[in-house]
């Protein structure tokens, strides 16, 4: 039987606060030289499926040129391969809107799935995981269900963040809750869908048309109509699209035993890499705990941080705690600590970022920076000798003219 995927890439992911302002959500990079995309394709990949439509909308253009032509990922074919779908203007209904949610996302681009596909693969392109398809796909076709949920157990008071799913002795979806307050259900669906084909199609064009999110609108009428079973998943899954759902994920590479292995390598996660030389750590530098990737130039003093390809760091600068994306620069004597610098970044000699013992949250957006993170937007340039608090947001291309003082008080926002 023949399955195509269906990669839901088009999330703005505003919780992502600086690091979305530039990219959509899938194109974040992830664990030093990786993006979230790469991981639901090396999975595809890694589970025979080399028919994959990515679904995108919002700042498409980072993850197109990412993907290109799907080579990293053997999806460069003549038959199959990669697709990267486009958003337009529909002109159908009385809307003639973009498309408005997951579903709508599937609305406007049914006409690419063969008629030859029986079943169709839909993933979230914003998750960090490591799964093998095959095993649902074969669950799927031994119930005969019209629907199958990857779903896995999560802990009573995360249920609010997810799709939460109640199943009978034979795991057949009896009840299904989208993000609710209260629930006894410990099994929440991780964004993983096997769909009939046939069911997908006529329910978007006939029932469902009006209905924008296949979480929210889809999935619970269907479980009242159609036959809806639950997959489960015993392995790593995170949701990265909160800043500081993203910094652990990210930081939980750097255990003595990471629960999610980036060096297996009967299941690799490809990527698309860059031409650099291999790691220069000098003399006088200090390292411990990182993660450090090709072209990267350690000077000074690195611990505990997830450094990308072509970071440079001088002598006498320190940083701790912290991600530092492709080619940023941390001059002399200035500090890092626990803070998120996207691309081309430019720390100034002596500046210290993630400064002082307030914790006050971000002002703008108190309910997304609250745990003492700073986020550094990509190529913004910090003065020399400024320093800056916790919980800061400063906003990509913020110039020294942005910065008013020698210090920005914790909770603030720089830039425009």
């Amino acid at each position: 039987m023949s399955v195509m995927a269906m990669i839901l890439a088009g999330g703005a992911g505003p919780a992502l606060s600086v690091l979305t302002a530039r990219r959509s959500e899938a194109a974040v990079p992830f664990g030093g030289k990786y993006r979230i995309i790469d991981f639901a394709l090396s999975n595809c990949v890694n589970s025979g499926i080399f028919d994959v439509a990515v679904l995108t909308q919002y700042q498409p253009r980072s993850l197109n040129e990412h993907i290109g032509v799907g080579r990293p990922w053997d999806l460069d074919r003549s038959t199959g391969g990669v697709r990267l779908l486009q958003p337009y203007q529909s002109t159908r209904g009385e809307r003639g809107a973009w498309q408005e949610g997951t579903a709508d996302a599937l609305r406007f681009n049914l006409d690419v799935i063969p008629r030859t596909v029986e079943d169709v693969l839909i993933l979230a392109g914003d998750h960090v995981y490591k799964m093998d398809y095959q095993p649902m796909l074969r669950l799927h076709r031994e119930r005969q269900a019209d629907v199958t949920l990857a779903v896995r157990s999560v802990p009573s008071f995360d249920a609010y963040r997810f799709g939460m799913v109640t199943a009978d002795p034979d795991g057949r979806v009896v009840d299904f809750e989208e993000k609710p307050r209260r629930t006894r259900s410990t099994l929440a669906s991780m964004g993983v869908y096997v769909f009939r084909r046939e069911l997908l199609v006529e329910w978007l064009n006939g029932p469902g048309q009006k209905q924008r999110d296949v979480g929210r609108d889809i999935i619970p009428v269907l479980v009242r109509s159609a036959r809806v079973y639950a997959a489960p998943f015993f392995g790593y899954w995170a949701d990265v699209g909160t800043i500081q759902a993203y910094y652990e994920a990210n930081m939980a590479l750097l255990a003595e035993t990471p629960v999610l292995d980036l060096y297996d390598v009967n299941r690799p996660i490809y990527t698309r890499s860059e031409e650099r030389p291999a790691a220069l750590i000098g003399e006088e530098a200090r390292v411990h705990g990182n993660l450090l990737s090709d072209g990267c130039h350690i000077e000074g003093t690195v611990t505990r941080s997830i450094i990308s390809p072509g970071v440079y760091v001088a002598p006498g600068a320190v940083v701790r705690d912290s991600i530092l994306m492709t080619d940023t620069v941390v001059e002399a004597g200035a500090e890092v600590d626990r803070a998120i610098l996207d691309k081309r970044v430019h720390v100034g000699a002596g500046a210290v970022v993630g400064w002082s013992d307030d914790n006050t949250a971000n002002r703008k957006w108190p309910e997304r920076l609250n745990t003492s993170l700073t986020v550094v937007g990509k190529g913004a340039v910090i003065p020399e000798k400024v320093k800056i608090g916790r919980n800061v947001v400063i906003q990509p291309r913020a110039a020294a003219a942005d910065f008013v003082g020698a210090e920005v008080a914790s909770g603030e926002t720089v830039g425009a």
